[in-house]
């Protein structure tokens, strides 16, 4: 008896209710377009679905399905589920070309980052795991990016963990329409992480500006903070012996 809705959000785009179901009756919001679409429901399996035939350029979005539920007081609170993206294109799908984990050790903490390149479309998870669960604690996943071809991206997650895991092995895990892999943090065979000064062998690799911000210091970032605050206080400084002048004169 639940009523399922489906919405669709384009790009940049606030979400639009497409259609809802309600006892095994669909109503679509746009009427003309009614005979493309096609929602079937498994209740024993609590599963909704919905088919999108004759697919057009127009339907590229992000579709969500959604129901509201009952709570106390009489109110009720609308829960979305994570959303699927469809992207409509005319090139083939591809696995990504390289992945690969590197590791920088800094002070009590070592982190590994987890680099996937070049894969078509852009849609891709990536997880960490310790080899029995996902790893959540201290995940941090990067946007995707586009490679030098503009048709191919790249993305890059890391996991910071404790120095004394050093021989622990983690698991970064990543599921693309073309390919499903898991990569192992072995410490023997992972390529370390270049330094701050290394820079410019990462821009080699079209990685300049990610790479480099990952693994600036503590000790750099707060040498930085402090030296902007010393500039702006010296320029407030100015500033007001300057106004000091022309008030006095």
């Amino acid at each position: 008896g639940t009523v399922i809705h489906w919405y669709k959000q384009k790009e940049d785009g606030a979400p639009a209710r497409l259609l809802f179901d309600s006892a095994g009756k669909v109503t679509v919001e746009n009427a003309f377009q009614a005979n493309r679409y096609i929602v079937e429901r498994n209740s024993g399996q609590k599963r909704c679905f919905l088919t999108i035939k004759d697919v057009i350029p127009d339907d590229a979005a992000t579709y969500y399905c959604a129901y509201w539920d009952p709570h106390l007081w009489r109110t009720w609170i609308k829960y979305f589920g994570t959303g699927t993206k469809l992207i409509v294109s005319e090139k083939g799908s591809s696995p990504p070309a390289n992945s690969e984990i590197m590791q920088k050790k800094h002070e009590n903490e070592i982190t590994y980052v987890c680099l996937i390149e070049r894969f078509y479309p852009e849609v891709i998870r990536v997880t960490w795991t310790d080899g029995e669960k996902e790893v959540t604690d201290k995940v941090v996943k990067g946007d995707t990016w586009q490679s030098t071809k503009e048709d191919e991206y790249s993305i890059a997650s890391w996991l910071t963990v404790p120095a004394e895991n050093e021989d622990k092995k983690y698991y970064c895990k990543y599921e693309h329409e073309e390919k499903k892999a898991s990569l192992p943090t072995q410490v023997d065979s992972v390529e370390t992480a270049p330094q701050e000064e290394d820079c410019k062998t990462v821009f080699n690799r079209g990685n300049l500006i990610l790479f480099c911000l990952i693994f600036v210091t503590d000790q750099l970032m707060h040498r930085t903070a402090y030296l902007v605050y010393i500039i702006l206080l010296l320029k407030s400084s100015m500033y007001y012996l300057i106004v000091l002048f022309f008030i006095y004169r």
